[in-house]
């Protein structure tokens, strides 16, 4: 009798999440006003305005855009919700904050739409590697999201994982 290599991963009933199959697509960009401020130092009205006129906006179609300011400067919240006024027509995302606010937004909008009753009673693993960048936000929202779910959580492959969270059984009484 040949000994018969048995796939005990495949048998064990664990289903894996991996959260690069839900990266958002789309480049990112991050706005820094600090190119209309005057001397660096303040924004100016009337400048300003007319800087919004001239620029090309759609050079931002299709894209995320992060809203910042990395001077320690004096602008007023108006500019800011301006901006948003020009590039919400072309750009699919923006908001105010930097790279890492902005990829929290768009992880928030994925787990939003992502339908987690599929993992209701189930042995979830969320996959640990990664070629793109997921923030530990999105890990953190995503296991907060699960564990009311879940019968177990793990991290990692499923040849290898760390067990996060089991669910009780319930008790007899």
């Amino acid at each position: 009798m040949e000994d018969q290599i048995i796939n005990k991963v495949a048998l064990s009933g664990l289903v894996t999440l991996d959260l690069e199959e839900h990266y958002p697509a789309g480049e990112r960009v991050i706005y820094d006003i600090k190119d209309n401020l005057f001397m660096g130092l303040i924004l100016k009205e009337k400048d300003f305005r007319a800087f919004l006129k001239e620029h090309d906006w759609s050079q931002y179609t299709g894209k995320h855009v992060a809203i910042t300011c990395s001077e320690e400067a004096i602008v007023p919240l108006w500019a800011y919700m301006l901006l948003t006024v020009y590039l919400e027509p072309y750009a699919n995302t923006v908001i105010f904050g930097n790279a890492e606010d902005l990829e929290k937004k768009l992880f928030d909008q994925v787990l939003n739409t992502l339908d987690l009753e599929q993992y209701r009673d189930v042995r979830v693993v969320v996959k640990g590697c990664s070629d793109k960048q997921i923030p530990p936000y999105v890990y953190v929202e995503l296991t907060r999201r699960l564990r009311p779910l879940v019968k177990s959580l793990m991290f990692g492959e499923p040849c290898s994982t760390v067990p996060l969270y089991k669910q009780k059984p319930l008790s007899r009484g």
